[in-house]
């Protein structure tokens, strides 16, 4: 079957990451559920022609909306505010509206402190957000933009916010691939779908969170700033439209599964008990990849009371609070989102004090 473009509608394109058939992320069975849980390809396909990294598949899937905003993404959505703020962008700019929010993680009430306030329903607004990463989640990438931009004032900003692709290949990052975020984008392309409905991406920010995340400023005229030419030349460099550069994903696969899973057969074969954190959704395929269940993990930790109960999708294993975590003495927790690390060091000190030890799982490989 070809694959057609989500952006620009065209064939050309190819395949550069194939994950086999894998449990949707967004949806945990109660552990009273025997499944089997359903599997669906997984599979990421690069445009040639506009370079839109993007699901090969539109398998419809299960999806629970029930993960519960990190620290770190409150404190990145302050950062940018005010990178914007200090940019001097929201001067004079009254109204705002904001695409979907499906992480959580909503800029209206960052906002509303500066004067800002919802446009209502269906009214333009000076201001217009996408940066709660929602409009990936867009199956039609074109009709999901032009929604996006009918609400723009004709003078308005548009503030658009993604996990690049470019740190998703510079760092490997091929568990960021999940069921329900069709589009990745790279800013050479961000910008460029952008500039097809006329609007310039006058300011570029980067952001450490997920390893690499950008935030566009755009309005229709004006010139490039300094920040996005350099930034679109520096992806460029990395192999963000480089379909052989990209598959370098599927390496990556086989070098963090292989290292997991050693990891925790060392462990078990020293006696240590192996407890993980964070039932997000880029744990699902690495633990299901790695061949992890119940006998090897004991359990995962999650804040998220509507995860709790549950486990984790295609393997099994128990998603549990984080005072069960702690009241366990794991000696192994294995840490599924870096960006958490010193927030859940802070939160759990047991873990430290009753000599366990928390592993980062994505720099095993």
């Amino acid at each position: 079957m070809t694959t057609i473009c989500r952006w620009c509608g065209t064939g050309a394109g190819e395949l550069v990451l194939d994950l086999g058939r894998r449990p949707t992320s967004e949806f945990f069975p109660r552990l009273d559920d025997p499944g089997p849980d359903p599997l669906f390809p997984l599979r990421l396909w690069l445009c040639g022609h506009c370079g839109l990294a993007q699901l090969a598949d539109d398998d419809e899937v299960p999806e629970q909306p029930v993960g519960i905003e990190p620290q770190a993404l409150t404190d990145q959505r302050r950062d940018a505010v005010a990178a914007v703020r200090e940019a001097g962008l929201l001067a004079g700019r009254t109204t705002v509206a904001e695409g979907p929010t499906p992480h959580g993680g909503s800029w209206l009430p960052d906002l509303a402190g500066l004067g800002i306030t919802p446009a209502g329903a269906h009214g333009r607004a000076d201001v217009v957000v996408d940066a709660s990463f929602g409009l990936m989640h867009a199956r039609d990438q074109a009709a999901a933009l032009d929604g996006l931009l009918a609400r723009l004032a004709d003078d308005g900003l548009l503030l658009f916010g993604f996990h690049s692709l470019a740190a998703i290949v510079t760092h490997g990052q091929w568990n960021a691939v999940r069921h329900g975020h069709f589009a990745y984008y790279s800013t050479p392309t961000a910008v460029a779908m952008l500039a097809d409905r006329g609007l310039t991406a006058t300011d570029a920010w980067t952001f450490p969170l997920y390893g690499g995340t950008v935030l566009l400023a755009a309005r229709r005229g004006g010139t490039p700033g300094a920040s996005v030419t350099a930034l679109v030349e520096s992806e460029l460099a990395a192999g963000v439209h480089d379909p052989g550069r990209v598959a370098g994903l599927q390496k990556a696969v086989e070098t963090s599964t292989e290292a997991l899973r050693r990891t925790v057969d060392d462990a078990r074969a020293r006696g240590e008990r192996v407890l993980g954190y964070s039932a997000a959704s880029r744990a699902v395929s690495l633990l299901h990849l790695a061949g992890l269940g119940p006998g090897t993990v004991d359990a995962v930790a999650d804040a998220s009371p509507a995860k709790q109960g549950c486990r984790m999708p295609g393997t099994g294993i128990p998603v549990v609070t984080p005072d069960d975590l702690a009241a366990a003495r794991p000696d192994v927790v294995l840490l599924f989102v870096p960006d958490l690390l010193a927030e859940v060091r802070r939160a759990l000190p047991a873990v430290e004090a009753g000599g366990g030890r928390w592993v980062v799982a994505e720099q095993l490989g």
